[in-house]
């Protein structure tokens, strides 16, 4: 069975390092990068299975490297930072970070978020050749959802967006004005060994609605203390 490769960014040495050691013990492969066009480089040339990417870097930060790296693949992305603030979190993630962890760090939980996070990716491609073609749609409006082939059709065009959005606006339309919390969005999208906080739903459906504008005939809706819905007022 052949390793997963994680690559590993840090403009620190010694940390980079450290992680490489601790994914390299639970069997792993590790590369390590020290700035964005070098992570970017060994991106296209290693191939890995997940990243592990610092934000403060040399020349590219770690948000530019994210954002550049979700252009090309859907691999995964764990966040580091020495940055708390909530801006920070929020902006990672919706660069399209699966995961984001402040440093210092536990190396055991980082390598636990490893093995959560590829499963959750894992899962979500294994889905997709199971899917029926004729029955993952949903269609309202000016809109069309489809699982069958990751897309979204809104107004007529076509709308580019990450598998995790498409699924839940997939799993919220396709159950109209039934309300879900969001340790329940969570359970269904991520799943149950998601190590993360309900922020990443409320990330997420602030990209639906930049993507997809309120009609008169649906919208999605906040549920204030409480969560998300899909609301329909006039189905046809």
């Amino acid at each position: 069975m052949n390793k997963q490769k994680i690559l590993v960014v840090d403009d620190d040495e010694n940390i980079a390092e450290l992680i490489s050691l601790y994914l390299m013990k639970e069997m792993f492969t590790a590369v390590t990068a020290s700035d964005g066009d070098e992570a970017l480089a060994l991106f296209d040339s290693f191939q890995p299975d997940l990243v592990i990417l610092d934000l403060m870097l040399p020349g590219r930060d770690g948000y530019e490297v994210c954002r550049e790296i979700r252009h090309r693949k859907d691999t995964p992305i764990i966040m580091l930072s020495a940055k708390g603030e909530t801006f920070d979190k929020v902006l990672g993630l919706e660069l399209g970070a699966d995961d984001y962890m402040i440093k210092p760090f536990d190396s055991k939980e980082l390598v636990a978020r490893v093995k959560a996070v590829l499963r959750r990716y894992q899962k979500s491609r294994q889905k997709a050749p199971e899917a029926e073609p004729d029955l993952k749609s949903v269609s309202y409006q000016d809109l069309t959802v489809s699982l069958s082939n990751y897309s979204v059709v809104y107004n007529g065009r076509q709308i580019d967006m990450p598998p995790k959005e498409l699924e839940l606006l997939y799993f919220l339309a396709s159950q109209p004005n039934q309300v879900f919390t969001r340790e329940q969005l969570l359970d269904h999208i991520w799943g149950y060994e998601y190590v993360g906080d309900t922020r990443t739903v409320d990330v997420h459906i602030k990209r639906l609605r930049e993507k997809i504008k309120n009609e008169h005939n649906w919208s999605i809706g906040t549920v204030w203390g409480i969560g998300y819905r899909f609301e329909v007022k006039n189905q046809t």
